[in-house]
């Protein structure tokens, strides 16, 4: 609940990368900052020596951040996993549906607009 909301405090931003981000927990992105941090120190850096180390500093770090992503993502994919299964149960087919269509990042416009028996356009999408 706490990372949906983070996101929707930023405001920026395309579908996909809000999806992105709702997979991202608060202590994943306090990782995420200490990488950027460790990565300008890296560029500030005065000595070869210094250098060297920011730089074993930084892949350790970048090495923990993509495995808490990882993590995160696994944990956001068994969740609405949970929630189609509960909604299965329930015969809620709407929620199933829309679960189903999270799952598998399909989202694909129709091709031509949806027409009534008439003729008529009902949607132009």
């Amino acid at each position: 609940m706490e990372k949906e909301l983070l996101w929707r405090a930023s405001g920026r931003g395309s579908k996909k990368q809000s999806l992105q981000h709702a997979t991202i927990t608060v202590d994943t992105l306090g990782k995420i900052q200490e990488r950027r941090n460790k990565k300008a120190a890296i560029n500030t850096s005065r000595t070869r020596a210094e250098k060297t180390k920011a730089q074993g500093e930084y892949t350790e770090l970048n090495k923990l951040v993509e495995r808490s992503i990882r993590t995160d993502k696994r944990k956001y994919v068994e969740d609405l996993a949970m929630t189609a299964e509960k909604a299965a149960r329930e015969g809620n087919m709407r929620k199933l549906y829309d679960t189903t269509k999270k799952l598998s990042g399909n989202h694909r416009k129709p091709k031509r607009p949806v027409k009534s028996k008439e003729g008529k356009v009902v949607t132009n999408r």
